[in-house]
């Protein structure tokens, strides 16, 4: 089963469980119905920024479609988007939160501006090799190797490399319901 299939049936398992239809997940997540369609049946591969939107919509973490943390990034199949690729490394939950820890590439020359995530999520980036400049596009932050940003996830942000690709891990901290 390739990365699509994979994702498409934990997508459509998590839409069949919160008990929405096709259009009205569409609708919340602003991909249309058939682009919709085509991931749940794994007809399509998804983008980062598409995942991101559905899963959003759905009250979820990124990392409720992606396949089980494979321990290591060395190989693992990733999801990409305008700038970023991302591989899901590590999951951890406790009482108060899911955390999705990523290996990620973010692409030479490229900026990808991702939409908010549900209330209250926060994500911090280490650098493991380049510059990066994440965070709020109206404010944000620069770090090269060896440093790190943290910014509120919860309202838009990009991710960018303007001197070379970025490596770096990314933390997700997804709050649970209260």
């Amino acid at each position: 089963m390739g990365l699509g299939d994979e994702v498409g049936r934990r997508l459509k398992r998590l839409r069949e469980d919160s008990g929405l239809s096709l259009s009205e997940l569409a609708r919340r997540s602003s991909v249309g119905k058939g682009t919709l369609s085509e991931l749940e049946t794994g007809r399509r591969n998804p983008t980062l920024e598409t995942l991101y939107a559905l899963t959003t919509a759905l009250g979820r973490p990124l990392s409720a479609v992606l396949d089980d943390p494979p321990g290591t990034a060395a190989g693992a199949p990733g999801v990409s988007g305008s700038a970023v690729t991302a591989v899901l490394i590590e999951r951890y939950e406790d009482a108060d939160a899911a955390t999705d820890v990523f290996r990620v590439t973010i692409a030479e020359g490229a900026t990808q501006e991702s939409a908010a995530h549900v209330p209250r999520t926060t994500e911090s980036l280490m650098v493991l090799s380049g510059t990066a400049v994440v965070g709020p596009p109206d404010a944000p932050t620069t770090a090269g190797p060896g440093g790190h940003a943290q910014w509120a996830a919860d309202a838009p942000h990009i991710y960018g490399a303007p001197d070379g690709d970025v490596q770096g891990i990314l933390f997700v901290r997804y709050p649970k319901e209260s």
